[in-house]
């Protein structure tokens, strides 16, 4: 579901030191959360003391869509366009698609709690992401898809429109964008969103109308919607491409002129601001010059390996540095259904990484995905949590065809 992310869609907030009293201990510095790899160097590496290993008994008693979201990752692994992106370090192809093989077996098996956190310990390697300060801090924020309604014409409703990806916009092997063809093999940048706005060259290639331009900004956002048709049918609104420019965050722009408060900023306050200020959303829009195309579908949303995305299980990440498809488990403070967060809880589970983000960039982040309609997308603009993030490959020893519960 390539889509860009309003990393502000959760609160903002600068962390202080509790009870400091010494002018040397004002205020923790914030951390860049989106630091580059180093060059050469990889996102993960292996946990050596057992005693880091987290504890995966808990998330081992909640094995709800989980099944479902592996079999996504070994679908997508069975087709050989996956093959070009691995090894990852010493992860072989075959070893991501065993290690999902083996753990789907154990949920087969139907064990649970207890009994499946001391199998995985047996069986798997544990990787830590080595996160935005080498020390594994990952900031996690969520996406969801919106329900909207729409037509499949323009009326005095819905006059907005989705659009289809065009054909002169060029997508290489990997989905990154070329832009427009020219001579000797070349590629021109594709217009920005501002100048697609201007142009015309889109009337003809719409898909679908909604009722305000922030809905389609919304949709865009999020990489994906779902449409309720007059007659009632709902229809999918799926990530095609994008034009290639960098994302740029309407909400920081927001904040940037004063109309909304840091620490005040969700995606309701935006939803809230513009509904009292109808006139000032275009205006604030034109400034990403990102623009997101569609395709339509009856189906779930999919990812950005065309796999249908699970709610709490697939998350999003910067693909160039993690492995695709591949299990991994997060621990985070993470809003829980209802939109709460139990104070002190962490959220554990474990999640299959198959999702992509225009804003989501190098070791320190990960967006969740949160489901679908307006619950899911109350729990998604309140997530903006640091946690940890951790992958699971099958120990070599494990590697040599024997079935995972060998002895």
């Amino acid at each position: 579901m390539r889509r860009e992310f309003i990393v502000s869609l959760a609160l903002l907030c600068l962390v202080f030191m509790a009870g400091c009293r010494a002018p040397q201990k004002a205020k923790v510095p914030a951390l860049d959360y989106s630091r580059p790899l180093p060059p050469g160097e990889l996102a993960l590496r292996r946990i050596t003391d057992p005693a880091m290993i987290p504890d995966f008994t808990a998330a081992c008693y909640d094995l709800a869509n989980l099944r479902e979201s592996v079999a996504h990752s070994l679908n997508y692994l069975s087709k050989p366009s996956s093959r070009r992106f691995f090894p990852y370090g010493r992860i072989t192809h075959e070893h991501a698609v065993a290690g999902l093989q083996a753990f789907g077996d154990m949920l087969d098996s139907g064990l649970a709690g207890r009994e499946l956190a001391r199998a995985i310990r047996s069986k798997f390697d544990v990787y830590i992401s080595v996160g935005c300060d080498n020390r594994g801090t990952v900031l996690f924020t969520g996406y969801y898809t919106p329900i909207f309604d729409g037509s499949l014409e323009a009326t005095g409703e819905f006059q907005y429109p989705l659009y289809k990806q065009p054909d002169d916009l060029v997508k290489g092997e990997d989905g990154v964008i070329l832009g427009r063809a020219g001579p000797g093999g070349t590629y021109t940048k594709y217009p920005s969103r501002a100048e697609l706005a201007t142009s015309g060259e889109l009337v003809g290639s719409e898909l679908v109308w909604l009722g305000s331009p922030f809905e389609v900004y919304v949709a865009h956002v999020q990489g994906s919607a779902k449409i309720r048709l007059p007659d009632g049918q709902l229809i999918t609104m799926g990530y095609a491409a994008n034009n290639g420019h960098e994302y740029r965050s309407i909400g920081q722009e927001l904040i940037a002129d004063g109309n909304i408060s840091a620490d005040g900023l969700s995606l309701t306050a935006m939803i809230d601001y513009f509904k009292a200020h109808p006139g000032q959303a275009d205006r604030y829009i034109q400034r990403n010059p990102r623009f997101v195309f569609f395709q339509m579908s009856d189906g779930p949303p999919r990812g950005s390996l065309n796999e249908p995305v699970t709610a709490m299980r697939t998350i999003a990440t910067d693909k160039s540095i993690y492995p695709r498809a591949c299990l991994a488990f997060l621990s985070a403070n993470l809003p829980g259904a209802g939109g709460s967060v139990a104070v002190g809880r962490k959220f554990s589970g474990f999640v299959l990484d198959q999702d992509t983000g225009g804003a989501i960039r190098a070791p320190g982040r990960c967006d969740v995905y949160m489901g679908t309609g307006d619950d899911a997308g109350r729990r998604a603009g309140q997530t903006y949590e640091e946690g940890k993030l951790y992958y699971l490959f099958l120990k070599p020893t494990a590697l040599t065809g024997a079935p995972w519960n060998a002895r």
